[in-house]
C-alpha cells in the first residue's frame, strides 16, 4: 500500500475501543461483537479463538460444568468479547470484573476469584504467573476476531474484506498461527 505503519499499544479493551470512536485508529483486530458492530465495520473472521476457564492448583473446580454453579466468581475483563460472552451465558455465577486480563489474574491469585474466562491464548500466557493452574478441557464457545475500523470508510472495508479473504484462502493465517504456536485458536469460518 506504500503508507506509513504506526504501531499503537492500548492498556486495555476498553481504551482501544474509546480511542477508535475518537478517530485515533484505522484499523484493529479485535473480536467481534454485536455491540461493537455499532460503532466499528468488521472484515470476515480471519481467526476462531476458544474461550476458557483458568482454575488455581488445587480448585475443586475440574470441569466447565463445575464452572456456572451458585457462589463461583469469575474474573472477566471488563468491557472485552469474553465478558459480553459469559455475562451472557453464564446464569449462577457472581462476575468480578477487572480492567485487564492482568487484573482479572490478580482477582484470581488473590482468591477474590474462583475461576479466571477469558480467551484461551490469553489464558495460556497468563497460566505461567500462576503455578499449578491450568486451563479447564473444552471450550464453552468461540470468539471471532476480525479486522474492524471506524464505520463510514467504505473503500477501506472492501479492501478489508478482499484482503482477509485472500489471507485465508492462501494459507497465510494457518502460517501465523502455527509459526507463533497459538493454541485454542483456528482458521475463522464464519462470516
Amino acid at each position: 500500500m506504500s503508507v506509513p505503519f504506526d504501531l499503537v499499544i492500548y492498556p486495555s479493551i476498553p481504551a482501544l475501543l474509546d480511542s477508535g470512536k475518537s478517530g485515533a485508529w484505522d484499523i484493529v483486530f479485535i473480536g467481534v461483537t454485536p455491540e461493537r458492530a455499532k460503532d466499528f465495520d468488521f472484515a470476515p473472521t480471519h481467526l476462531e479463538v476458544e474461550f476458557g476457564y483458568l482454575v488455581p492448583g488445587g480448585s475443586a473446580i475440574s470441569t466447565m460444568a463445575d464452572v456456572d454453579r451458585p457462589g463461583t466468581r469469575i474474573a472477566l475483563q471488563e468491557r472485552s468479547g469474553p465478558d459480553a460472552f459469559f455475562s451472557r451465558t453464564l446464569k449462577n455465577t457472581v462476575v468480578v470484573r477487572a480492567s485487564s486480563n492482568p487484573g482479572a489474574l490478580e482477582e484470581l491469585k488473590s482468591g477474590r476469584a474462583d475461576v479466571m474466562g477469558s480467551i484461551k491464548p490469553i489464558l495460556y500466557e497468563l497460566s505461567s504467573q500462576l503455578p499449578g493452574s491450568r486451563i479447564l478441557d473444552g471450550r464453552p464457545g468461540i470468539d471471532p476476531h476480525a479486522m474492524a475500523m471506524p464505520k463510514g470508510r467504505v473503500s477501506g472495508a472492501a479492501y478489508a474484506r478482499k484482503f482477509i479473504e485472500d489471507a485465508k484462502s492462501e494459507g497465510l493465517v494457518k502460517a501465523s498461527i502455527e509459526r507463533v504456536g497459538m493454541r485454542g485458536a483456528v482458521v475463522g469460518t464464519t462470516q
